[in-house]
């Protein structure tokens, strides 16, 4: 069953959650933390991606530190 976000404020939720057993609690603490290291890891391989890209096109410059500085005091 899928509810729209509008039905539910936070607190109506946190309220839903506190009446669900204590392992239904723990399930659900596990579902949404493997969820969210899923949505991290995939931002992450998302950010390596296009990383490459940007390396392959040529966007990408690399050098010292100096240069990097050298770099913004030019802009």
């Amino acid at each position: 069953m899928v509810l729209s976000k509008e039905k539910f404020n936070f607190q109506s939720v946190i309220e839903i959650v506190e009446s669900l057993s204590d392992h239904e609690q723990e399930h659900l603490i596990k579902i949404i933390n493997h969820r969210l290291k899923q949505k991290e890891k995939e931002e992450l391989l998302k950010a390596v991606q296009d990383s490459r890209e940007a390396f392959i096109k040529g966007e990408v410059k690399s050098g010292t530190v100096a240069d990097l500085m050298a770099d913004l005091e030019e802009e």
